[in-house]
């Protein structure tokens, strides 16, 4: 997988040009609660992360694997449930990135690196990490950053701004010291202090949530303790403020001391946990030769049993992954990935009577289980019955929140049915999934001039044109937008 600076630049100038336009343009207002309202509210943090993660997506960073995203996003709940308050609605996401790396942004969006996912060595580890960023999350740091910056002139942050991407262009932190040398000392010194104050916030806070959440409090710790030994001399010349999460001996030693305070707890890595990292150690591999035999070099397990059988079908080896998963099964008849691993491998053999077969009756056993139902949905368009996937698509998705990467199969899945206005409709959804109105507004429009459109779906057709016009300005509701470029209702691929 790739590393993406670009991407990490682009989104701290996307934050600091919020936080300068907020600060030139929101009047005074009462203070009722935090100061950051005045800055950044609940409405326009929701905003600029749309904003934000509407960027990822079009970098093509964000992985869209199924399995991947329903794990991540069962962990990040079940933490966010020991910290929310009702306040905040949290989405969890996995960036494809080698390095070691989360970060939280606005409107609780919080993206997790592949390489960090890798790099834990427990459960524990990793819903450590993603604690800690929950808690930026509910303590508003963000909305509390940008707050501060308004003290600070915009040339201030313009050199800010320049030292990272010039540091980063040039890989040289002394470069991007050259330039914070020249700023005004005071207010950056006061921007240092006010990230190492958030980050044990975040420490302190996040590790009551991972205790709370049934996880062993020492993951937090000990995954500290690793980020310092693999970065500590390597990242010493840079500049903290230039660094999303820096570790020091007295943080650590701080977390150690908290975890004293809480509870012992054992907690037992869950198997989803180990066929995340299988089926990461697949995608992230340079050939799937090279995973096989990484993973022939683990000790036996389940998990490894899959990464191999994962690893042996992108080497086209389909009748000995197809035996492999039918192994799994028999072993262990509950594990849902096992289930869709064999029936994908049964596709690929050339047996796709046989894989209905499978897919119905691990259907019958998980209703509405999200991967199983995007897999069997792909399946049935592949051999020619688009009308089941977009009934069993639209199931899902009256029944559970969809993923953008979902409502575009369901629009790939009605538009290989012939039934363009509601392929047409559902890429209205997608856009307005993913934060672009123009583009969504656009493609109901489209749904509404498609042949054949029957009363009923006019109706809602129309019914939904209506509702989103209400939210653009006066002036733009005249206004025809413009169409979109590479966004045909063509699902996307398999992770």
């Amino acid at each position: 997988m790739k590393s993406f600076p670009k991407i990490i630049l682009g989104l701290c100038a996307l934050l600091s040009w919020h936080a300068a336009s907020f600060a030139q343009t929101t009047r005074e207002l009462p203070d009722f609660g935090s100061p950051a309202d005045t800055i950044l509210n609940r409405s326009r943090e929701a905003q600029l992360g749309r904003s934000v993660m509407l960027q990822l997506r079009n970098a093509g960073v964000i992985v869209e694997d199924p399995q991947l995203t329903e794990y991540i996003r069962i962990l990040g709940s079940r933490l966010a449930s020991q910290a929310n308050n009702g306040d905040f609605s949290f989405n969890f996401f996995i960036i494809d990135d080698n390095q070691i790396n989360a970060f939280a942004m606005p409107g609780g969006h919080i993206g997790v690196h592949t390489g960090l996912i890798l790099a834990s060595e427990n459960e524990s580890e990793l819903a450590g990490v993603l604690a800690h960023e929950v808690s930026h999350v509910t303590q508003r740091h963000i909305a509390r950053a940008l707050y501060d910056n308004q003290r600070m002139s915009i040339v201030s942050m313009a050199t800010m701004l320049a030292a990272i991407l010039i540091g980063a262009a040039a890989d040289s932190p002394d470069a991007a010291q050259g330039l914070l040398m020249g700023s005004q000392a005071a207010q950056l010194q006061r921007q240092i202090n006010f990230t190492r104050s958030n980050e044990h916030e975040a420490d302190r806070i996040g590790m009551g949530v991972l205790a709370a959440a049934g996880f062993d409090p020492n993951g937090m710790a000990t995954f500290f303790e690793k980020l310092q030994i693999r970065y500590g001399l390597a990242r010493a010349n840079v500049p903290q403020m230039l660094q999303t999460h820096p570790v020091t001996g007295a943080r650590i030693a701080e977390a150690r001391a908290r975890v004293r305070q809480l509870p012992k707890r054992e907690y037992e890595d869950s198997l989803g946990y180990a066929l995340a990292k299988a089926r990461i150690i697949v995608l992230d591999s340079t050939t799937p030769e090279a995973a096989l035999a990484e993973f022939d070099r683990m000790e036996d397990s389940a998990a490894t049993r899959y990464g191999r059988a994962l690893a042996m079908s992108r080497m086209t080896l389909n009748d000995n992954a197809e035996r492999e998963f039918r192994s799994l099964v028999e072993d262990y008849p509950t594990v849902i990935a096992y289930r869709i691993g064999h029936a994908e491998a049964l596709m690929e053999s050339g047996y796709p009577i046989l894989a209905m077969e499978v897919y119905g009756e691990a259907s019958e056993l998980f209703p509405r289980n999200i991967p199983l139902t995007i897999s069997h949905a792909e399946a049935l368009i592949e051999i020619g019955n688009p009308a089941e996937a977009h009934h069993l698509l639209l199931d899902l998705l009256n029944n559970v929140p969809p993923t953008p990467a979902q409502i575009q199969l369901i629009a790939r899945a009605a538009n290989a049915e012939g039934d363009i206005g509601n392929a047409q409709y559902y890429m209205g959804e997608y856009w307005i999934s993913v934060g672009n109105l123009p583009l969504a507004i656009e493609r109901v429009r489209m749904a509404l001039e498609a042949p054949g459109v029957n009363r009923i779906d006019k109706a809602r057709f129309e019914a939904k044109l209506e509702l989103w016009r209400s939210y653009l300005p006066e002036q733009d509701n005249r206004r025809r937008p413009r169409r979109g470029g590479d966004d045909t209702a063509d699902g996307p691929s398999r992770g």
